[in-house]
């Protein structure tokens, strides 16, 4: 066999296409691997919640018995109802695409594999993308390019957080923006379309990235899709947004505006939006204060080097952004970490590459006659890529250099024996990380502090070393503690600040 470089242009092209896709799909292994490990590596050493792994966890196991998404964690913290499906809480039923994995084991462990492999599949698109806007496959700088904008992806904090924190939906959304993204701009139109599509089922507000997409594809004025499509996603997108939050969620069970957080603007979709357009200024004061929201804005530019801002493609960030960043609520929507930030990541990841490609062919060749070489490119994306890596110790990626983090300390070993001492198919209130431990073999319900009556159930699972979720102090939980005491309860086992409690009476 004659090697590359003795091969006549026809063959080079083949063998370079070859080695391309090897390297691709190489890179993608490697990243659901890691992504894959590091969330196994969550589970095993007790840093895994019941909220929000055990929620999706006791979904998707419904669903794989053919019903409609029960969780009893969230339906009786939430909803006061054993019964409740996730579909009244986010309309996300992509998630039920996963029930086969419990056919074949039966833990949250599948879940965490499968976000692994998820985030993982957006890369030959946004290898592609890259590859394509900055030159074809036959610029050599574009190929290289490519491959480094892939790892900024890779490594890119928004997912670093989102696989650091449990399981969420969101998984299902950096790979369907990226195909979707990726055929519009090849030319395949059907596929592109389709694959946004799909970000309708991913979650009730995605109908505002699909229209902020239109909106940003019209401003472009490329040929991806005519105008009269870009123009019909924004009221297309705007519609399933307001039919699945105001219909089909409360068909489900569940509440249209249980998670309405701008009680400043309105009580309702419509009267925020005409206080936003007759005030103005009260909406831009929302958007920057308190100064967590400009943190959050600079942390999602900066790492692209604000090239993202060179696109109209960052305009499809906005919905989402604006959904998050009016918000008087809910601080998590703002914050640096956990899934929200995985949403946009493909928008920034690729309005970036079209920022730089035209930076490239627009202003530096009227600085510079003659410049445009695809250095420029190449340069923004080694810069990326250094940064992302840079960045890593910073989040939860660095925690991988700490040699200690993949062992178990003596807490979460406790936490582990505690989860032991409980039976199979019982009920259980459980300690918000020993929830994990327990939802592939029982019925797992929050020990709650959260005002709510106690449910007195089979088993439950304290702690009073910690502070645990929901509970407002230390003291409330021992107070919980002795409640149960005085109704009956019994310390079965006791390691550390845990404790098993059980009933006598009640049937193991």
């Amino acid at each position: 066999m004659r090697r590359a470089d003795e091969a006549g242009p026809s063959e080079r092209g083949a063998w370079r296409r070859r080695r391309n896709l090897w390297l691709v799909v190489g890179l993608t292994a490697l990243a659901a691997i890691g992504y894959s490990t590091y969330s196994l590596l969550l589970q095993y050493t007790v840093r895994t919640h019941a909220y929000d792994l055990v929620i999706f966890d006791e979904a998707v196991r419904s669903y794989a018995h053919f019903q409609p998404g029960i969780s009893p964690i969230k339906g009786y913290h939430n909803f006061g109802n054993p019964n409740f499906s996730v579909l009244g809480d986010h309309w996300s039923p992509i998630i039920a695409t996963l029930a086969p994995l419990y056919w074949i084991y039966n833990g949250p462990q599948d879940l965490l594999i499968a976000q692994g492999v998820l985030f993982a599949l957006a890369i030959p698109p946004v290898w592609l993308f890259t590859r394509r806007a900055l030159g074809g496959p036959g610029n050599r700088k574009a190929t290289i390019a490519a491959y480094l904008v892939s790892i900024t992806y890779g490594l890119s904090w928004p997912i670093q957080g989102a696989v650091g924190f449990d399981f969420h939906e969101v998984a299902f959304a950096p790979v369907l923006t990226a195909v979707g993204l990726e055929r519009l701009q090849a030319g395949k139109k059907k596929t592109g379309l389709l694959a946004l599509a799909g970000l309708f089922f991913v979650k009730e507000d995605c109908g505002l990235l699909v229209a902020g997409i239109g909106f940003a594809i019209l401003v472009m004025r490329t040929p991806w899709v005519s105008r009269w499509i870009a123009a019909a996603m924004i009221p297309v997108g705007v519609i399933v947004t307001f039919v699945e939050v105001y219909v089909l969620i409360p068909a489900m069970g569940g509440k249209s505006g249980y998670y309405w957080a701008y009680q400043e603007l309105g009580n309702n979709m419509r009267s925020a939006a005409v206080h936003l357009l007759t005030h103005p200024l009260v909406g831009l004061h929302a958007m920057v204060e308190p100064g967590a929201k400009v943190d959050l804005l600079l942390w999602l530019l900066a790492p692209f080097l604000f090239l993202s801002l060179l696109s109209p493609l960052s305009l499809a960030a906005v919905p989402l952004l604006l959904e998050r960043l009016l918000n008087v609520k809910f601080p998590d929507w703002w914050h640096i970490g956990d899934q929200y930030n995985a949403y946009l990541i493909i928008i920034l990841v690729f309005a970036a590459v079209d920022g730089v490609a035209r930076l490239d062919g627009w202003a530096l060749p009227k600085i510079q006659p003659g410049w445009r070489t695809g250095r420029l490119p190449l340069a923004a994306a080694t810069v990326m890529a250094v940064v992302s890596v840079a960045l890593v110790p910073h989040f939860p990626f660095g925690s991988l250099l700490n040699p200690n983090w993949y062992h178990r300390n003596w807490k979460q070993e406790d936490a582990v024996l505690a989860a032991n001492h409980v039976p199979n198919n019982v009920v259980v209130e459980a300690a918000s990380n020993v929830a994990p431990q327990l939802t592939s073999r029982d019925t797992v319900l929050l020990w709650d502090g959260d005002g709510l009556s106690p449910l007195f159930p089979d088993w439950v699972v304290t702690c009073t070393s910690d502070g645990e979720f929901t509970f407002p102090t230390i003291a409330d939980q021992i107070a919980r503690v002795n409640l149960l005491k005085e109704h009956g309860y019994v310390t079965v086992y006791s390691v550390g600040g845990y404790l098993v409690m059980h009933k006598p009476g009640i049937k193991a």
